[in-house]
């Protein structure tokens, strides 16, 4: 049972007025606790260079709690308090081991709002889910039924823009086991007329949610601009906005999940480059183009799913200049700006469409990779900042 793939399942719900005051509650006390810890550690690091680990910013709770300032952190539920402590130790380990940058302070309307519960802050029989401080179980649309005989690990209960609730409960998922093995092999380039072009020649077209729907998220966001500051009338028009942002993100997700899908399971080989989109995006030009493809989320589907199902992922060095050579002799050339789609080679006369043949090249070079044994499934890293460029942030507000 231990080896089976632990998997979220999330579901829509819809809470009765105390249970929304209840959830919204804990996620400003969640906020709370996590600002709070991280002025704490920030505050110990640059005025006495002492680390303050989880289980003292868990002492430090504890007196937080019996303060008359912050005494409203005992009226939720203590786990979700204890859960963001954990999930700061994890980003300042991340930092320290640059894999990310320094941990920042949560925001009153950007961040995210969840909590989330482990076992002992809930209970979970016969489908009908309730958790700690609550008298009823939450009205779950249950799009989808639970493992059968597994009861959820933890449980996170979140709010998005749009004012829609969300569960998602962690459960052992026997169903997801390797799929037979294979021969085939693709190569994937991606791009933004075509959102992926394989080796095979098969292109798929993007979709373009955000375009589609940029008519109607233009206007909504003209009616949110005339709204006065603080009024209910804003409030209803920012969340027509979120409304139609959540609607465009809701599809691409679905679209990504059935194309990663099919990939996975039509292939035992997949190779794609090693792009950094962060980068890419600076180019004013593309760089909305580029969001609404989601190469990003694509990529993360296909390393999970392919882990799930024991195929192979491979993704080759971002600079190999996959589109300036030829697949058929391997001639290179110097220039191919992104305007020619067609061209020939001037070493074999070979015609090549531009995204096919990258998509071949990739495909090679992810396979001469493999044979060699290096460079399979390269980390993915982002640049962490110096801890001295955060020392303004202990001026800044942990609302």
């Amino acid at each position: 049972m231990g080896d089976h793939v632990k998997r979220a399942f999330k579901y829509r719900f819809y809470p009765n007025d105390a249970q929304a005051a209840q959830l919204t509650r804990t996620f400003g006390c969640v906020r709370k606790v996590y600002n709070l810890a991280l002025q704490a550690r920030t505050t110990a690091w640059f005025t006495e260079h002492r680390r303050i680990n989880y289980v003292q910013t868990s002492a430090l709770l504890t007196d937080w709690k019996k303060t008359e300032e912050y005494a409203f952190l005992a009226e939720v539920s203590s786990v979700p308090l204890q859960q963001t402590l954990r999930h700061l130790q994890g980003a300042f380990t991340n930092f320290f081991e640059r894999r990310s940058a320094y941990p920042r302070f949560k925001s009153l309307k950007k961040s995210r709002k969840s909590a989330e519960y482990t076992r002992s802050a809930f209970t979970y029989r016969d489908g009908r889910l309730t958790l700690a401080k609550m008298q009823e179980p939450l009205d779950i649309a249950w799009s989808r039924p639970l493992p059968e005989g597994q009861v959820p690990s933890t449980v996170t209960v979140s709010q998005d823009g749009a004012g829609r609730w969300f569960v998602s409960m962690l459960c052992e998922d026997a169903s997801v086991k390797a799929l037979p093995a294979i021969s085939a092999a693709v190569g994937v380039d991606v791009g933004v007329t075509s959102l992926v072009t394989l080796s095979t020649g098969e292109k798929v077209t993007n979709p373009k949610f955000e375009k589609r729907d940029r008519a109607r998220l233009s206007h909504a966001q003209r009616e949110l601009s005339r709204k006065a500051e603080g009024s209910s009338n804003r409030n209803k028009a920012r969340a027509r906005v979120a409304g139609i942002h959540a609607r465009i993100a809701d599809r691409r997700r679905d679209f990504l999940h059935k194309l990663s899908t099919r990939l996975v399971r039509e292939n035992q080989t997949i190779v794609i480059e090693d792009l950094t989109v962060r980068n890419m995006l600076k180019n004013r030009t593309l760089a909305r183009a580029i969001s609404d493809a989601s190469w990003t989320e694509l990529r993360s589907m296909l390393e999970y799913k392919t882990q799930w199902y024991g195929r192979d992922l491979i993704a080759v060095d971002r600079w190999y200049p996959s589109s300036r050579t030829c697949s058929a002799c391997g001639h290179l050339v110097a220039k191919l700006p992104l305007n020619i789609r067609e061209w020939t080679c001037a070493a074999c006369g070979t015609v090549h469409d531009r995204d096919e043949n990258a998509a071949k090249n990739i495909l090679a070079a992810g396979l001469a990779v493999s044979a060699c044994g290096a460079g399979v499934r390269p980390q993915r890293r982002t640049s962490g900042r110096a801890v001295g460029a955060e020392a303004g942030m202990l001026r800044r507000s942990t609302a």
